[in-house]
This record gives structure tokens, sequence and C-alpha cells, in this order.
């Protein structure tokens, strides 16, 4: 549809109503949300017409959409009027950006960025606004809200009561969520920037969460469980993840079955990475860094007071792909034989130190045949557990007479 008929329709509704309209203000409305925000010809029609009626104060000419939507019914492409509660606030990661942050109501939550053209009163936090006249679209795969120059913005007196609702781990979407769960992993933090990160679970599953430094937020304890409302669910490479920067989360004195959905995989491990074996962790409580040989620790420099852990990096090949894995000290045990406390003493009385911890694993373990299980994250199996392949005489001759070879 040509943008110059619409523009002709709407002025000639607006004079037959006694208004003088400038209709090259019309058609460049008309361009910017049909062009820049993707809007549908006639959805635009319609908002330009009732904008339009609002600022010459003429009735029966048409309306925006002002029809008031909970929202999670709110879906990307459209133009809506929502009222929420606004329940966070986040720095604009760029100058054209006035504010963003997070809106909600009693149906659910979204993320709005509000352009800093539009010129739109700032929003505050824990207060209840109307806004009228917001398009919907999507922003790395989760609706997103944007006020723009056409939104109308009205702060809303009444503080209705707001429950958030707790949703599954399992059925989390990206976009904003709010869970009831428990610490269960602690990981390394890959990331300066990083405060932690690790592994939440409930009854339906688990999920990796990162906090980011700098919004004065505290570490959750390893094995609490905590409500956590108004996170940020990012996707990448298809994993869901938790950003708890946008949240709030207090501690719940309860307990969880947290349910795992396990990953196995048959194969043989065909590589050890440096950082294997024996090492050193950062004692501060709440960093657990492992420390490099000459015990710095990243945050908390020189750490002479370090304690020792056993890991094990990997590739493990089944044949068709090779996946990373990760072992924590009691698989690495039970996989090698050595103790934390044996590697410990073998370590501090061996010419190689540490160094030989890593070869007899490294020489324990490649090669060989394993039943892995566990979670993947990032491309990376972090093993529950682990157990050799054992010889089955009679799979080896099956092959062997499909072959048509003899046994050695």
């Amino acid at each position: 549809m040509n943008l110059s008929e619409v523009t002709e329709r709407i002025s000639r509704k607006l004079e037959a109503k006694g208004a003088q309209p400038d209709r090259q203000k019309i058609e460049s409305r008309l361009r910017r949300l049909v062009e820049e925000f993707g809007v549908n010809v006639d959805e635009a029609e319609r908002t330009v017409t009732g904008d339009l009626a609002r600022e010459y104060n003429v009735t029966g000419i048409g309306s925006s959409s002002t029809e008031l939507r909970p929202i999670h019914e709110i879906v990307p492409g459209e133009w809506v009027t929502i009222e929420g509660k606004i329940v966070a606030l986040t720095p604009p990661v760029s100058p054209s950006i006035a504010q963003t942050g997070i809106i909600a109501d009693s149906s659910g939550a979204i993320r709005f960025v509000t352009w800093a053209r539009a010129n739109a009163p700032a929003m505050e936090y824990g207060h209840w606004y109307r806004l009228e006249s917001a398009v919907v679209d999507e922003y790395k795969g989760a609706p997103n809200l944007k006020i723009h120059s056409g939104t109308t913005i009205s702060r809303v007196e009444e503080d209705t009561p707001l429950l958030p609702s707790i949703t599954p781990i399992a059925e989390l979407k990206p976009g904003v969520g709010s869970v009831r769960a428990k610490v269960v992993q602690d990981w390394d933090t890959s990331h300066d920037r990083m405060l932690q990160t690790g592994l939440l679970g409930d009854e339906t599953g688990t999920i990796k969460f990162v906090i980011w430094k700098g919004d004065d937020k505290d570490k959750l304890d390893l094995d609490a469980v905590y409500n956590v409302f108004y996170a940020t669910v990012d996707e990448y490479n298809g994993r869901l993840s938790l950003a708890l920067n946008t949240a709030m989360y207090i501690a719940d004195e309860g307990d969880i079955e947290v349910g795992r959905t396990e990953t196995e995989i048959r194969g043989a491990l065909v590589h050890i990475a440096p950082g294997s074996g024996l090492i050193k962790r950062c004692p501060v409580e709440g960093c657990n860094r492992t420390l490099s040989r000459q015990n710095y620790c990243p945050v908390h420099e020189i750490q002479p007071e370090f304690r020792y852990d056993l890991r094990l990096k990997a590739v493990l090949d089944d044949g068709i792909r090779a996946k990373n894995v990760l072992m924590q000290r009691e698989v690495v045990e039970a996989l090698t034989g050595i103790t934390l406390e044996e590697a410990v003493s073998i370590a501090e009385t061996n010419p190689l130190g540490m160094d030989e911890i890593f070869y007899r694993i490294r020489n324990t373990v490649l090669g060989r045949y394993y039943t892995c299980s566990g979670s993947e994250f990032g491309g990376r199996l972090l093993v529950n557990s682990c157990t050799p392949i054992v010889f089955e005489p009679a799979e080896l001759a099956a092959l062997l007479n499909r072959a048509g070879g003899e046994p050695a």
C-alpha cells in the first residue's frame, strides 16, 4: 500500500472534522512506524489516526490500541496498552536509549526500552504506569517493549500488590522469569566482570545462572533455596540461562529435590587438557577460582593459604563427535583410584610436584573407554558419574564374524 494514499485518507478524515493537518508530517509518522519499527500499514494508519484525533481534539475517526492487555498475552508485532509496575531498571547500553528495565503485572513481565529521542518521562522503580501505544518487537528471541515518541506514559497512583508468578525451570522461555530454585553448583567464574555463576535447580530440571558485578548484588549460597523474581532469561545456542542482575532473590528456608536431565555419552578419552590433576583454589570465601602455579588469583592476587582440589578436563570421543567433559574431585578419585590426600602427598614429595599427578591421571585414563553422564552446559558435559566400559567377548566375536576375521 502506498503511504501517500494512506496520508491522503487520514488527512481527509481530519479535514472533514474541521482540522487542518500537515500532510508531510502525517506521512513522516507513517513512514517511521512502517520502516523503522516494522509496523504493518493498517496498524500504522490506526495509530497515526488515533494520535492525530487526540492532537486535534476531534472524535469519531478511529482510535489507537487503547484496550488494556495482560502482559503475558502480548506478542511481537503488536501495538499495545498495558499497566504494570517497574520491577527493575538497568543501565542503558547506548546513548540512543534513555531507559531500560522490566515492567510487570500479575500475568507476567517484559523487558522495555525507552528511546532517547522519544523524550518520554522517566519511570521510577517500584511505581505503576499505564503505557499506551507501545510497540512489541523481538530482541534475542524474547518479546521486548519499545517506548517511542507516540507512546503515552501516565503514572497510576494506586499501588496494587504484585505477586510474581513462579515458573518451573523446564517451562522457562526467553524473556523474564521467576523461579524457586536451589543452588546446586557454584562454578569458577570465567570472566573478570562475573561475580558468580553456577547451576540452579528445581523439581523439573536445572539451569545455568550468572550474576555480573556492578549492581551491589550478593552471591548465592551453595545448597540454599531462593525465590528469584524477574530474572532475565537469555538463550544462546539453543540453551537458556538466567541473568540475576535484574532480579530480586530472597532466601527460602525450605528444600527442593532437584530433578536432573542428564546426558549419557560412551566413548574414549582422547585428550587430557592442561589444568587437569591436582590444582590449587583461592581460599577467599565465595571465590574458589583456580590459582596459577605462583598461587595467584586473578581477583585476590597472591594466596599462600590456598587449598588443593582435583579435577579432570578432557575430550570424550564416541566415534562420531567429540565432547568436552569436566570431572570434579569425587569423579576423578573414583575413576583413577587416587584420592586428594594421596595426590597432595605425592606432589609434595615428588620432584615433578603437581605435574606427577597430571601424568599419573593421564596415563590411567587416556585412550580408555568410558560411559559418562551429566549435564550439558555451553558445549561441555559436567560429569556426575563415569564408569569404564567393560570388555564384552561376545560383542567382539560378533564384530569379527561380521568382518569375516578371527580373534588375534
